[in-house]
């Protein structure tokens, strides 16, 4: 085999579960938005009783805080991450509830209910949610009076210089949720106290690496075929000037306390 079909071989069959990047760090190198997540998130666990993480993966990040509340509860909709999520969180004292999670905030309307939380009502001091679709009105119903939602959520055009490396169209689409996810928040009867957008920068070094995140993040560029772009990638790899590929992510972070 040349590199370039090693290199398409090992991006296609490395290892993924939960919601664990490690492997793509060798391949790759980020440089990370201008709020760290984590920090923010150990900040208000710090001071909370009580603390739901919403949509955690396989437990990589909230595992990883330097503070948890004294009881913190974890959430995760997608039945396969359940079970690592479990294996990782259980052992240190954090159960993980599989809920049904929520539609995608940009589908949902006035009458959206996918999404509930099996929780009781102000069961919470804090709320963490980090790319996960959330029902507002579910967020401040087991928010307590005081309590604190923080979301990190991934914004539109975030894949849009991968698409263009690949020569796929860009769809046309608004140029943030923000403040959809604003405006949802706050009908549910949060204040917000901070929105910010940024982005984190990805740089990829190799193909394998591109071929891993597209699998991975299969939702990412829509139209995208292996097999169809196979010719793209090839031409990619060929193209020495063209490395590192640089992406940046759009994100945004938003935090909104429930009135006392």
């Amino acid at each position: 085999m040349t590199d370039f079909d090693e290199q398409l071989a090992e991006g296609m069959t490395a290892p993924f579960s939960g919601w664990d990047f490690s492997w793509l760090a060798r391949h790759s190198s980020t440089t990370p938005p201008p709020w760290d997540y984590r920090t923010r998130v150990a900040d208000l666990a710090a001071k909370a009783g009580t603390m739901l993480d919403m949509g955690t993966g396989g437990g990589e990040v909230l595992s990883r805080l330097r503070a948890l509340a004294p009881r913190t509860v974890a959430t995760e909709a997608w039945p396969p991450n359940v079970p690592v999520a479990g294996r990782r969180l259980v052992p240190v004292g954090i159960p993980v509830v599989q809920d049904e999670g929520a539609l995608d905030n940009m589908a949902q309307d006035a009458s959206a209910v996918h999404g509930r939380l099996p929780f009781r009502d102000a069961s919470f001091d804090l709320v963490s949610n980090r790319h996960e679709s959330f029902l507002a009105s579910e967020v401040s119903r087991v928010l307590r009076p005081g309590g604190t939602f923080i979301t990190q959520q991934v914004d539109y055009h975030s894949y849009d210089e991968l698409a263009g490396v690949l020569g796929i169209e860009v769809p046309d689409g608004p140029d943030s949720w923000l403040p959809l996810a604003e405006r949802q928040v706050t009908d549910a009867g949060l204040s917000v106290q901070e929105a910010v957008s940024g982005a984190e920068r990805i740089q990829f070094n190799d193909i394998a690496g591109i071929v891993y995140y597209l699998r991975v993040v299969s939702w990412a560029i829509p139209g995208y075929d292996l097999d169809e772009y196979r010719g793209r990638l090839r031409a990619l790899y060929e193209d020495r000037s063209a490395w590192p590929v640089t992406a940046n992510q759009r994100m945004f972070l938003l935090v909104a306390v429930k009135p006392s």
